[in-house]
């Protein structure tokens, strides 16, 4: 009795839990409609009745009156949903959907998600002064069409009001705009790191920057664009404290001791499985300074890091690594292992040269340490029983 009805309290709890979920995301749907909704009915009396920016202050002011229960209607939130309104007409709705279902379409590359952003053109603050007409215009076809379909089947409708808010603040470009609304929605990640994201250039490292790798040489192409589009040049690692004569070692140690942020800068499909893994090679001990392996590609992923300049005896020392662990930790079903090096630059040309003829599919990259966390995202990050118990976990 006592084992079955633990098992019924914990289903009836998952039943609850799930349609805690389901409300909130449907509550925040709906205010994401009414804040639209509502942007639009500002913009077409400011626009029809000649009112001025004032008016956002009297509504404000009135709305918290009239209905003193509800939040959400400050000067500063009622202004942002002018903002969204006006940045995101039906045609622009219609364009973003498109430009959606492309993205979502195939595996991303690089050259794809590329293909997908130049569509639209970067958002100057200076191109948000809009003419008379040109607002009637934009009034009109969110209003007088009452075209909510679009918007609610769009990739708008299915992120929060906070990440829409970084978004406007931060992100100009309305083709790398969607690319971080998808990557909220894949990765999961809160307002915070999406601001960490954009800040730190996150899609011109992933999308924009030339890969140094022989990916294209060593892997099936498929693979291999997939595999170069989920590589980084640099990686920012913003939890490692910098240190003047920092080696490898220490930065290793720092990395492994905070795996949780370092998964976080990896990307998605990251796993870690050790640090200084012990490899047995004639006779002779060797240790590979980080294993992962990569759910999606389906194959380990070999880390050696470097607190230097590239050199081109790193390649030959990461190419070794990664025939010792297609040897010995490969299995049936498992792709060829991967190797990428992070060194604190690079000459190109050097790096380029430095892996071609190499068998094995190797990736070079730079990372960066910054020198602080910023404040606001501290409460984000794990908490170093978090992380103790990742490792406790992995053991």
């Amino acid at each position: 009795m006592d084992k079955a009805y633990k098992k019924f309290l914990q289903l009836v709890k998952e039943q609850i839990e799930t349609a805690q979920v389901r409300t909130v995301t449907a509550a925040n749907r709906e205010m994401l409609l009414l804040y639209w909704k509502l942007g639009h009915l500002i913009l077409a009396h400011q626009s029809q009745k000649g009112w001025g920016a004032k008016v956002v202050d009297f509504l404000s002011e009135d709305l918290k009156k009239e209905l003193p229960n509800q939040k959400g209607f400050s000067i500063r939130n009622l202004k942002y949903m002018r903002k969204f309104a006006l940045q995101y007409p039906v045609p622009m709705i219609k364009k973003l959907n498109d430009a959606s279902k492309r993205l979502l379409q195939f595996e991303p590359t690089q050259k794809s998600i590329q293909n997908i952003v130049s569509q639209f053109v970067p958002q100057a603050v200076a191109q948000l002064q809009v003419t008379n007409y040109q607002l009637d215009k934009i009034v009109q076809q969110g209003v007088a069409q009452n075209d909510d379909a679009a918007f609610l089947s769009s990739v708008i409708f299915k992120i929060s009001w906070s990440h829409h808010i970084i978004l406007m603040d931060k992100e100009p470009h309305f083709g790398k705009r969607l690319w971080y609304m998808h990557h909220c929605i894949e990765h999961g990640i809160s307002r915070n790191i999406l601001a960490m994201h954009i800040e730190s250039g996150l899609f011109e490292r992933q999308v924009e920057t030339n890969k140094v790798t022989n990916f294209n040489k060593t892997l099936p192409s498929a693979k291999s664009d997939f595999a170069n589009y989920l590589l980084k040049d640099p990686y920012i690692f913003d939890f490692v404290g910098a240190k003047e004569k920092a080696d490898e070692r220490n930065i290793e140690e720092q990395l492994t001791n905070q795996v949780a942020k370092f998964l976080l800068e990896l990307g998605k499909g990251f796993a870690f499985v050790a640090r200084q893994m012990h490899f047995e090679v004639g006779g002779d001990d060797f240790y590979a300074d980080l294993v992962f392996y990569h759910t999606r590609l389906k194959c380990y992923v070999i880390v050696e890091l470097k607190a230097r300049e590239f050199k081109p005896g790193d390649a030959s020392q990461l190419n070794f690594y990664v025939n010792v662990a297609n040897d010995v930790l490969k299995k049936e079903g498992d792709n060829e292992t991967i190797g990428l090096l992070l060194c604190k630059g690079k000459n190109e040309v050097v790096a380029e040269y430095s892996l071609k003829g190499l068998g094995n599919a190797l990736g070079v990259s730079d990372y960066q340490i910054s020198q602080a966390v910023p404040d606001q995202l501290k409460s984000d990050l794990p908490q170093i029983e978090e992380i103790e118990k990742e490792f406790k976990d992995i053991d």
